[in-house]
């Protein structure tokens, strides 16, 4: 019965069965790492935005780097704003609208200095025009910001190239801004939340990061993808059930010659059979023999009254004897 599933066609259906189920395995498996991954990140940059402020130094270094666990980090600095240094940072995003981010170092009473993003400000009319940019308090002042690492290319996705004009860049490269200035630059940069004192004017702050849900949706992806596998193996097994039902209905159907009424066969409203004798001569033409009258002529057994064969009792002489005078 079950024959038909070392059929071509059956065959092939199994390696594709066969390869589907680990493949949607991986892909459930690797949805699952992106999950645990992203809700680890979120958790930890929860922390971080929410935890107390240190000083700067205390997680970064002149020419150092920020480690991953503390990005985002509540950090402070203190010290006085190197407006003549200032940088605008292209193609960035806020509200919708590309615009710059305002990067500004702050110089620290012992000579060195740390990047601030002082905010955001919204693009001029052309690529190549300067927005007015609202400049920082000026004096001695304390941030309080978010810790960030330096961008690069691979981690931004930007690709840097030269011939900016003067005073832009496309990444903030601590390292590389670093090279232009007569001061040290500590690791990273600080994103500004709040200063004191306060500028008359400032940029739009920039936004906290998104938290989202903790990598929920790749969890529901990778629930989804192990789902696939018992959806594939009862498909396969319902085909397999349904083509053996189907086969075993076509071979329980009488399709061969005998499987029903033939000729000759006899039913109760039909007409009788004519496989054996009549109960009785067919009628012929002409007269039949023995009819007529007894005057006709004699034949043996003949009524002379009704010429419907032998009558009871008698033969065709008594019946000539009846009729006959007597001498």
């Amino acid at each position: 019965m079950y024959r038909f599933l070392l059929t071509p066609r059956w065959l092939a259906l199994h390696v594709v069965v066969l390869l589907v189920i680990p493949a949607f395995l991986f892909l459930g498996q690797w949805q699952f790492g992106r999950f645990e991954e992203r809700s680890a990140s979120s958790d930890r940059t929860t922390a971080n935005l929410t935890a107390p402020a240190v000083p700067v130094r205390e997680l970064t270094s002149p020419g150092g780097t920020v480690a991953a666990r503390d990005r985002h980090r509540a950090v402070t600095a203190r010290g006085t704003y190197d407006t003549g240094a200032s940088l605008l940072v292209r193609r960035r995003t806020q509200d919708r609208m590309v615009g710059f981010y305002v990067l500004t170092p702050l110089v620290a009473g012992d000579g060195t200095g740390v990047l601030v993003n002082r905010g955001w400000i919204k693009a001029g009319a052309t690529a190549d025009s300067v927005p007015p940019v609202p400049p920082p308090p000026p004096g001695e002042v304390t941030v309080t910001g978010r810790l960030r690492p330096a961008e690069s290319e691979e981690s931004s996705g930007i690709r840097d190239r030269a011939g900016l004009p003067e005073g832009q860049v496309l990444l903030i490269d601590t390292a590389a801004i670093g090279r232009r200035l007569p001061y040290r630059l500590l690791g990273g940069y600080v994103e500004l939340v709040e200063q004191t004192p306060r500028a008359a004017s400032a940029p739009a702050p920039v936004p906290p990061p998104d938290v989202g849900g903790g990598g929920g949706l790749n969890l529901a992806y990778s629930v989804q993808w192990w789902l696939f596998i018992g959806v594939a193996v009862g498909g396969w097994a319902l085909l397999i059930r349904r083509e053996a039902a189907d086969l075993k209905a076509a071979a329980a159907t009488p399709t061969g010659p005998g499987s029903g009424p033939g000729p000759g066969s006899t039913s109760g409203s039909g007409p009788a059979s004519d496989s054996g004798p009549a109960s009785g001569p067919a009628p012929g033409p002409g007269p039949a023999p023995g009819s007529g009258s007894g005057s006709d002529g004699p034949g043996p057994g003949r009524d002379a009254g009704t010429g419907q064969g032998p009558a009871s009792g008698g033969t065709g002489r008594d019946s000539v004897s009846e009729t006959s005078p007597v001498p």
